[in-house]
């Protein structure tokens, strides 16, 4: 049995507000059980350096964690003057997971920031953020073309991500906190809507695990963003009035 009762395929509850940053073009207040993410999408008319000229625009994503969004208090990384490594490395996955599935030269050149704020975390923050991002993102591309600054959404599909992992229960979908710190195995896996991958994270946390196990929490990650898609659907549905 899994520490929260659940199912080894079962996933949290999960809900997603929109409209709750009231500045932002885009945003998405995403709950997966405990954890809790406020993902905004910023519009700005300008590229990166390297892009100028070029026709193409950017997606780019930045993640930070509240100093009490754990157990116990984490100092603020600008007080530290620097961000840490995990932080560089989850906003950097964010920002690649979103940029596979947008048009950028359709784009034009405009750039698109999606800032992912862990409120509270209890496991897969990082899975929170790509799948609220998503929808931040998708409503600040709706009001560009509602605005016709853009002609048509350039979008190639949705993206989401879940965790899964290995652990006295065998392979299980979407890791609270209390199974990814106990975890055999951690995996996090970023899909699309129409079944592509777009990144796999997978690491051994005690030993190696096996081609089989790996395939079972494959399939139970599949089955996890199915739940997802629909969540995300549901909120861009609701938030344009459809």
């Amino acid at each position: 049995m899994r520490p929260s009762g659940r199912q080894p395929d079962q996933m949290r509850p999960v809900t997603i507000e929109t409209g709750f940053a009231h500045h932002a073009e885009g945003s998405a207040l995403i709950r997966v059980g405990g954890t809790e993410v406020l993902c905004t999408a910023s519009v700005e008319n300008r590229v990166p350096a390297f892009l100028r000229g070029k026709g193409s625009g950017w997606v780019t994503a930045e993640y930070g964690m509240l100093p009490r969004a754990t157990h116990s208090r984490g100092p603020r990384e600008a007080a530290k003057g620097k961000q840490s490594g995990r932080t560089q490395e989850i906003q950097r996955l964010i920002g690649r997971s979103l940029r596979s599935v947008v048009d950028l030269p359709a784009l034009g050149e405009i750039s698109i920031t999606l800032d992912c704020d862990v409120l509270n975390a209890d496991g897969g923050t990082r899975c929170a953020s790509i799948t609220g991002a998503w929808v931040a993102l998708r409503l600040a591309l709706g009001k560009l073309v509602a605005a016709h600054v853009l002609r048509q959404l350039p979008l190639r599909g949705q993206v989401a991500a879940v965790s899964c992992g290995l652990t006295e229960a065998g392979p299980v979908l979407d890791l609270d906190y209390a199974e990814d710190s106990a975890a055999a195995a951690d995996t996090n896996f970023v899909l699309t809507a129409d079944r592509r991958i777009v990144e796999i994270q997978a690491t051994a946390e005690d030993a190696p695990f096996m081609e089989d196990s790996f395939t079972a929490m494959f399939g139970l990650a599949r089955q996890g963003v199915c739940v997802l898609f629909d969540a995300q659907t549901a909120a861009v549905n609701a938030a344009e009035g459809h």
